[in-house]
């Protein structure tokens, strides 16, 4: 009896497949956002695949993503297209797939759409909103559009910068004071952002940005506080508690995040009510703005001087490591981690389950 029991057990467990890793910038961090996901599942609800896509876009199935980088790198890798020689050798089959994967490739549409292709259901964004989100100049645009306070920032491509250098450094020069900041626009963790404190440093600022990405924005720096507010659900999203960054460095920096780890962190902030409210609000409305759904982190500016609340970005998958303000701030709301897992899990299989009841087939 006992042991049909276990049987019952095992079978009622929902197979999650985690994917990880990924060809982009953020690789090392989407290890570690995963191995924070895989510790934080509920093993007698949930029973993991774990895939990691090493930085050539190489597929394989692992037996978690707590083995060791060199553990994780060491066996052959596969393409995924089916039709490869060396395609994949074992078929992945799971109930919903959690992508742990951060910046483009994985952050941006790509992976999302691949889901779309077939038919299976996922956690988090979908396609437009993940793209969206992923592209710091079209979300600025339509965040701008929708009325909602975004910073100063200046978008250009590399294209236009290799005709016309003299003119857009002058341009820069004459409506952006100094300090300010340069940085590709498809990319997360701080990863290529420059702060530029004297006019001689921009060319090697916008250099830096172009060797990410062939869109970057310059962007008005905002003298205040930094804040982060998180956003969960599909058509009735609901906001964490606010949280605040204290950089250690000038900056909240890769190397300050991930590296050196001296950032403080309040949680929740301590603001004033009305503050609260309007971050929480604008949070709602920037995440329905790009038909956002699963999750979200806000972030956010409050300006010393005037004390103006300015949105900054909007993040589709953000970190998920241990020092990671979403899981943090959910927390501090009353979701500990285990359950939040749980609950962006039964919101992927919402969606899905929603997108099917509304296809019907066209009759001509």
């Amino acid at each position: 009896m006992a042991e049909k029991n276990s049987l019952r057990t095992k079978r009622a467990r929902k197979k999650i497949c985690l994917l990880f890793g990924g060809r982009s910038e953020e690789h090392e961090i989407s290890i570690r956002s995963a191995v924070s996901i895989y510790n934080n599942l509920e093993k007698k609800k949930f029973e993991v695949v774990s895939i990691y896509i090493d930085k050539k876009g190489g597929w394989k199935i692992v037996p978690s993503p707590r083995l060791s980088f060199q553990k994780l790198t060491e066996r052959p890798s596969y393409p995924f297209l089916p039709w490869e020689k060396k395609a994949l050798p074992q078929s992945i089959k799971a109930d919903i797939y959690f992508p742990a994967l951060h910046g483009p490739y994985g952050e941006d549409g790509i992976i999302q759409g691949l889901f779309e292709m077939s038919n299976v259901p996922y956690v988090g964004a979908g396609v437009t909103a993940s793209a969206l989100a992923m592209d710091k100049a079209l979300s600025k645009t339509i965040f701008k559009a929708m009325n909602l306070p975004v910073v100063k920032h200046f978008i250009f491509f590399e294209s236009e910068w290799k005709k016309a250098r003299e003119r857009i450094l002058k341009q820069i020069k004459k409506e952006f004071s100094l300090p300010f900041f340069v940085k590709p626009a498809n990319l997360g963790s701080s990863v290529g952002i420059t702060k530029v404190k004297d006019q001689a440093q921009t060319p090697d600022a916008l250099q830096t940005a172009f060797s990410y990405d062939q869109k970057i924005l310059v962007e008005e720096e905002i003298k205040g506080r930094e804040l982060e507010c998180c956003v969960l659900g599909n058509e009735n999203p609901r906001t964490s508690l606010p949280g605040e960054i204290i950089p250690f460095r000038e900056f909240y920096d890769y190397r300050d995040k991930y590296i050196e780890g001296k950032t403080t962190f309040r949680i929740p902030a301590e603001l004033p009510s009305s503050i609260t409210k309007e971050i929480q609000h604008i949070s709602l409305e920037a995440y329905k703005a790009i038909d956002c759904s699963g999750m979200a982190r806000v972030d956010f500016f409050l300006e010393n001087k005037t004390g103006k609340l300015f949105l900054s970005e909007i993040n589709t998958i953000p970190g998920f490591t241990e020092i990671s303000m979403y899981p943090k701030l959910w927390e501090a709301s009353s979701l500990p981690f285990p359950l939040l897992l749980e609950q962006l899990i039964q919101l992927g299989f919402e969606r899905h389950k929603t997108k099917k009841k509304n296809k019907k087939k066209f009759l001509p």
